[in-house]
C-alpha cells in the first residue's frame, strides 16, 4: 500500500493544515490505540510534546482519540522525544506518541509513535495504522460509558527523566569545575538538560531556555551554533552544546568555538567504547550521508563501519538487525542501545562529557582524531519523487561521476523524506573537484526535475 501519512520519521507538516490537522490527529489516537489494544491491552498511551504552539491543539486531538477508544492516555507535556520514549518504556505503557517536527520552524509540526519497548514502530505497522485512519472502520467501535478511557497527566516525567539521564554519567565522575554553555533550541529539552548538568556540578551557561510556542529552532539550537559559537569563547567555556527541537540530536562547539559534527562525535565515542570493550562487535553504524572521513578514521582504530539509510530510524534497524549498540548520523543523531532505544542527545552528551574528564582532554583536541574529506551537499526543489533511474540523463551524470572518482570519493543521490527536495552529496580529496562534480549533477536534476 502507497503511504499517505508517514515519512522517514512519522507524519510532518504545516501545523493545521492537511495532514497535520486536529482531524487526522485524532483519528490517529484512536487508531494507534486500537492497534495496541489488540496486542497488549494494558489500556495507556503516553502522549508527550516539544513546545510549539500548534502541540496544544494537537495533544488533545490525540488525546480524544485515545480515550474514545477505551484507552487511558497519560499526558507528559513539553519533554524531549529520547525522554518520551523512556517514560513509555519504564510505564508499561501500550505505546507512545509524540508530537514534534524536530528541527523544523515552529509552523510545522510532527507525529511519531513508540512502541510500548520505546522503540520506534516499523513500516509495516505505520502502515496498518495508515489504512486504520482513512478506512473508517473504527467508527463502528465506540466505547460508551464507563468504558470511555480517562486523561492523566505525569507531573513528574521531567523529575523521572532527569534521575535516568544522570545515572548513565558514572558516579566517580563530576562536572565540578566545567564551564558549559547549553543551547537548548527554546524546544523541548530547555527545562531538562541546564538540570541535569548543573546537578552533576557543571556551571552553566544557557541560552534557548525561554519558549514561547513560536521561536523554537529559531536562529538557535544545532542547525545555528554561531550564537552558541559566540557564548562558548566569551565565557571561556570548555564546550557548547546544542540541541535540536525535540533534543534527539545534538552538536558541539569545542573550547575555541569550533563546531564538532555528528561523525567527529562517532569517531571519539566510538574509539572510547572500543577502549572500554562495550562496543559490540567492533563496528559502528552510520549512514550514506557521513563522511569518508569517519569510515578511516574508524579503520585507523580496528572498526568497521555499516552505511544504512538515511534516518536515524534506519540506524536503529540496523543496530538490532546486526546486534550491534552503537551508531548515529553526521546530523547528531546518536543511538547508545545500551541506554536508550532512540537517538538521545542529552546521553550523547553525557557520554562525551565523560570522555573529556576520564582522557582529562578538551574536544579540540579529542576532535582531531576525525579527518574530515571534502564534501558538498546541494538540495535541489522537485516537482515530484520520480525514481532516479527513470531520468536518464540524471542516473547517466551520477554514473559516469561515480566511474571518475572512484575509489577516492563517493556520490550519494537521494530524495528527502520529509520535503520535495533531491539531496546531492559528492565527496572526495579534492574540494574543487568535488564542487564541480556536485554542480554538474545538481545542474542535470534541475533541468529535468525542478519544480521551477
Amino acid at each position: 500500500m502507497e503511504r499517505k501519512l508517514f515519512g522517514t520519521d512519522g507524519i510532518r507538516g504545516i501545523a493545521n493544515a492537511y495532514p497535520m490537522t486536529s482531524e487526522i490527529a485524532l483519528k490517529l489516537g484512536r487508531a494507534v490505540s486500537h492497534v495496541f489494544k489488540e496486542r497488549h491491552g494494558r489500556g495507556r498511551i503516553v502522549v508527550g510534546k516539544d513546545t510549539r504552539l500548534s502541540g496544544y491543539m494537537l495533544e488533545t486531538a490525540i488525546a480524544s482519540g485515545v480515550c474514545s477508544m477505551g484507552l487511558d492516555v497519560w499526558i507528559v507535556g513539553p519533554l524531549p522525544t529520547p525522554g518520551i520514549a523512556f517514560i513509555t518504556s519504564s510505564m508499561r505503557a501500550d505505546a507512545g506518541i509524540v508530537i514534534s517536527a524536530s528541527h523544523n520552524p515552529y509552523q510545522d509540526n510532527g507525529i511519531k509513535i513508540f512502541s510500548g519497548d520505546g522503540f520506534k514502530l516499523p513500516d509495516d505497522l505505520e502502515s496498518e495504522i495508515e489504512q486504520l485512519i482513512f478506512d473508517d472502520s473504527l467508527d463502528a467501535l465506540r466505547p460508551v460509558a464507563n468504558e470511555i478511557g480517562k486523561a492523566h497527566r505525569i507531573e513528574d516525567a521531567i523529575g523521572r527523566y532527569i534521575v535516568f539521564l544522570k545515572n548513565i554519567f558514572p558516579q566517580k565522575y563530576s562536572l565540578d569545575g566545567l564551564r558549559i554553555v547549553v543551547d537548548c533550541a527554546n524546544g523541548a529539552a530547555y527545562k531538562v538538560a541546564p538540570s541535569v548538568f548543573e546537578e552533576l556540578g557543571a556551571h552553566v551557561v544557557t541560552c534557548g531556555v525561554d519558549p514561547d510556542g513560536e521561536n523554537i529552532n529559531r536562529k538557535c539550537g544545532s542547525l545555528y551554533p554561531e550564537y552558541l559559537q559566540e557564548l562558548v569563547v566569551e565565557h571561556d567555556a570548555h564546550i557548547g552544546i546544542a540541541f535540536d527541537g525535540d533534543a534527539d540530536r545534538v552538536i558541539f562547539v569545542d573550547e575555541k568555538g569550533g563546531v564538532v559534527d555528528g561523525d567527529a562525535v562517532m569517531t571519539i565515542l566510538g574509539t572510547h567504547l572500543k577502549e572500554q570493550s562495550r562496543l559490540n562487535k567492533n563496528t559502528v553504524v552510520a549512514t550514506i550521508a557521513s563522511n569518508m572521513g569517519l569510515e578511516v578514521c574508524l579503520k585507523e582504530q580496528g572498526i568497521n563501519l555499516l552505511r544504512a539509510n538515511v534516518g536515524d530510524r534506519y540506524v536503529l534497524e540496523t543496530l538490532l538487525k546486526q546486534g550491534l549498540n552503537f551508531g548515529g548520523e553526521k546530523s547528531g543523531h546518536v543511538v547508545f542501545l545500551d541506554h536508550n532505544t532512540t537517538g538521545d542527545g542529552m546521553v550523547t552528551a553525557l557520554r562525551m562529557l565523560n570522555v573529556i574528564i576520564e582522557k582529562e582532554k578538551t574536544l579540540g583536541e579529542l576532535s582531531r582524531s576525525f579527518i574530515e574529506y571534502p564534501q558538498v551537499e546541494h538540495n535541489v526543489k522537485v516537482r515530484e519523487k520520480k525514481p532516479i533511474d527513470q531520468c536518464p540523463p540524471l542516473a547517466d551524470t551520477i554514473s559516469k561521476i561515480t566511474k571518475a572518482l572512484g575509489d577516492s570519493g563517493r556520490v550519494v543521490v537521494r530524495y528527502s523524506g520529509t520535503e520535495k527536495l533531491l539531496r546531492v552529496m559528492v565527496e572526495g580529496v579534492d574540494r574543487e573537484i568535488v564542487n564541480t562534480y556536485a554542480a554538474e549533477i545538481s545542474d542535470v536534476a534541475r533541468q529535468y526535475l525542478s519544480e521551477e
